[in-house]
C-alpha cells in the first residue's frame, strides 16, 4: 500500500469545516456560482479541474505498473474520486457532478473498454457483476 499526497479532498480554503449553511451566508455568490458549474475556487482552495490535474496521473502510473489482469484500488475521498472518474472517462468537467456524490465505504470500478476508460459501477455497495457488451 502506498500513500501518496496527490490523492488528498479538494482543498476548500476558508471553507474548510463550516456547514453549507454557514458558506452560503459568508460567501453566498461563490456558493452559488458553484452550485451552478461554474469554475470556483472554493474559499480560495482549489478548482475541481485541478484536483483531476494532481490526481488522474497518480491513478495513471499506478495502473501501468500492475501486471495483466491485475486491480488497482484506490482510496480518497468523495470529491477527489469524483473529478478522476470524470476525468478518466472523459466527460467535460462540467458534467462530473452528474456522477453524484460517493457514500462512505462506497466504490466505482472503471474498466478498459473498446474506446477508453468506462465507468461499470458507481457508488455501489456490492462487487459488480460481468456484463455481456460490444466490447468481447
Amino acid at each position: 500500500m502506498e500513500h501518496h499526497k496527490g490523492l488528498r479532498e479538494t482543498f476548500a480554503g476558508v471553507w474548510q469545516g463550516l456547514t453549507n449553511t454557514e458558506i452560503q451566508l459568508k460567501y453566498g455568490d461563490d456558493y452559488a456560482a458553484w452550485r451552478r458549474g461554474e469554475p470556483v475556487r472554493r474559499g480560495g482552495g482549489e478548482l475541481e479541474t485541478e484536483v483531476a490535474d494532481r490526481a488522474v496521473p497518480v491513478i495513471l502510473e499506478a495502473v501501468e505498473k500492475l501486471p495483466e489482469d491485475g486491480t488497482l484500488v484506490v482510496v480518497s475521498h468523495g470529491g477527489a474520486i469524483r473529478t478522476s472518474v470524470g476525468r478518466l472517462i472523459g466527460l467535460e468537467p462540467f458534467h462530473w457532478e452528474s456522477l453524484g456524490g460517493l457514500s462512505n465505504c462506497c466504490w466505482s470500478v472503471l474498466g478498459r473498454g473498446a474506446r477508453g476508460w468506462r465507468l461499470l459501477e458507481h457508488n455501489a455497495g456490492t462487487l459488480p457483476e460481468p456484463v455481456i457488451g460490444d466490447d468481447t
